[in-house]
């Protein structure tokens, strides 16, 4: 599934290419969209804005029009100059927006609506999400304040269960979820009645700092939609960027031990960590 990083990268791609540009021309293989569309037409609409909140991308159009997309576990936005080829077949589009030079185009899209600005906020997921961990205003105080907040609501929800509720901290997904706990030294599965403020306050900053450094390219004028594969150690070597995620049975980079993998969650998620690094703790913070 694309985390808030991947989200960020496309949105950042796709403003560059499309924002402030007119809609030349639109189609979608989704009717509820194309429904929309029929009634109120987007060829003719600037792009105003796009920008990522979360795991979700907004693409702000002139009129009050504003489309929503999530990617869940296989969707993508690809940005094709007019007349390339697509890498995708056309079975799998679901939008595509153009302009006079750039044609960007969703393909197995599973989430995509038309809001206005009044609709947007009744939705009951977009306005509802945690503070945007690679939004210029988050602060580790705040971050640390939700995780807090959320732990005294919930005090025997599992740590890393809590840090993938998008209501809490919005962007982090399965694989900055197993290694903000490792960096942080905290078994994941913890309970948050167990976790300190310091604790919090480490995976919060972990958090930034890996989300920050995997959006760092396309600063300058071109535009970048893939940066390589996401790392969280300073290795160099593709083999060698992730601490744990996805190295159930390997050793342990910093000791050595075997790397664990264990299903957590109602939806079964993978969690991956070091039983050495991340021990077991059950203790009580009073706050």
């Amino acid at each position: 599934m694309p985390e808030g990083d991947t989200i960020y990268r496309a949105a950042r791609a796709l403003q560059k290419a499309i924002g402030g540009k007119v809609v030349t021309g639109f189609e979608t293989g989704l009717a509820k969209l194309a429904r929309v569309n029929d009634d109120a037409p987007l060829v003719g609409r600037m792009v105003e804005k796009v920008e990522s909140r979360g795991k979700w991308l907004l693409i702000f159009f002139s009129g009050d029009l504003i489309l929503v997309t999530h990617m869940l576990m296989s969707g993508s936005w690809h940005l094709y100059r007019t007349g390339e080829r697509w890498r995708m077949g056309r079975s799998r589009m679901r939008v595509v927006i153009r302009t006079e030079d750039w044609e960007a185009v969703a393909f197995n899209v599973p989430i995509a609506e038309f809001h206005t600005a009044r609709s947007l906020e009744r939705s009951s997921q977009v306005p509802k999400l945690g503070p945007d961990i690679l939004a210029g205003e988050f602060t580790v105080a705040g971050g640390v304040e939700r995780l807090a907040a959320y732990g005294r609501e919930h005090p025997e929800a599992e740590i890393a269960v809590v840090l993938l509720n998008q209501r809490v901290l919005a962007g982090l997904g399965n694989v900055y979820k197993s290694e903000v706990a490792f960096a942080a030294g905290v078994n994941p599965f913890r309970a948050m009645r167990s976790i300190t403020q310091k604790e919090m306050e480490t995976m919060v900053e972990f958090a930034q700092r890996y989300m920050k450094a995997n959006v760092m390219d396309g600063k300058g004028e071109g535009i970048v939609t893939y940066s390589g594969n996401r790392r969280t150690t300073h290795a160099m070597n593709r083999e060698e960027r992730l601490w744990v995620y996805r190295r159930q049975g390997q050793e342990c980079r910093r000791c050595g031990a075997t790397v664990m993998m264990r299903r957590q969650g109602e939806q079964a998620r993978s969690t991956y960590w070091c039983p050495e690094c991340q021990p077991w703790v059950d203790k009580l913070e009073i706050r």
